[in-house]
């Protein structure tokens, strides 16, 4: 499902402009990454689309279709949601957690445990956790049951708000790279917000890069984004004159080889064979 914003503004009741005139298509079965710097108002954004949020002005809509004439209980419950540190029911089994939405959704309790039990195969967790509760599993793990919950409900479109800020480097890497697997294999629209911008080049098709108010700064591919900076603002954001971004040659003995600002190798530069 395609999501569109149009001329999307948000004002909280103390006068601040968390959105200031916002418009945006994100496509379909694609990873959109809003991506930005704390009070930017990338989780505002999120929030909207599944009216945890709602719009001051402007609107919302997905495959067409405005949010704002559909039930906001019956909108989050058709679209998964994964928060930073997981989010989950304290009292519930992890088996009970995942299967919270489609059971308020009227699943039966045993067809949404039999569900929970696939879907912790698929996010990679083993089905002897299901009995546990939160507070017996490692960080890592409760992520992965708060993605388990999100896709329950088989959701054509799936937000994640800063999922693996809590976790540790080793945990992040991952988690990441079960997020790169899972859009593969179950192709949802997601639509993913975080400050770390090598994290969103990593997940993202399409990657936003928001200065205060939502304003976008530039949105592209990864690739379009390095190759082709909009401004200085981006050049800096993404630092692309500094760290392991800002690459240059060194010849050694066995050849080239590409090494950052601080003079580490990163990578060995490879000839071409010519063809077009």
């Amino acid at each position: 499902m395609a999501i569109e914003f149009r001329s999307v503004t948000k004002q909280f009741p103390d006068g601040t402009v968390a959105v200031d005139d916002f418009s945006l298509r994100i496509p379909a079965h694609k990873t959109t990454v809003f991506v930005g710097s704390s009070g930017c108002g990338k989780t505002t954004l999120l929030r909207m689309i599944n009216r945890l949020v709602d719009t001051t002005s402007g609107e919302i809509l997905i495959d067409d279709e405005p949010i704002t004439g559909r039930d906001p209980v019956q909108l989050r419950r058709s679209i998964g949601y994964v928060m930073q540190n997981a989010g989950l029911l304290p009292h519930f089994s992890v088996l009970d957690n995942v299967a919270t939405v489609p059971v308020l959704s009227g699943t039966p309790k045993a067809k949404a445990r039999e569900r929970a039990l696939e879907l912790l195969d698929v996010v990679g967790l083993d089905r002897s956790l299901a009995g546990r509760y939160p507070r017996q599993l490692s960080g890592g793990q409760q992520q992965r049951v708060g993605v388990a919950r999100g896709l329950a409900a088989d959701p054509n479109i799936l937000l994640m708000d800063e999922p693996f800020g809590a976790v540790d480097p080793i945990v992040r890497k991952e988690l990441q790279a079960e997020t790169l697997r899972l859009q593969r294999d179950l192709d949802k629209t997601v639509v993913f917000v975080t400050h770390d911008i090598d994290e969103a080049f990593l997940l993202g098709d399409q990657v936003v890069i928001l200065q205060k108010g939502a304003r976008i700064a530039q949105v592209g591919s990864p690739s379009e984004i390095i190759e082709r900076p909009a401004n200085d603002f981006v050049r800096d954001f993404v630092g692309l004159e500094r760290g392991s971004r800002a690459l240059r040659t060194k010849q050694t003995t066995t050849g080239t080889v590409l090494v950052d600002d601080a003079g580490r190798t990163q990578g060995v530069l490879v000839e071409g064979d010519g063809s077009p």
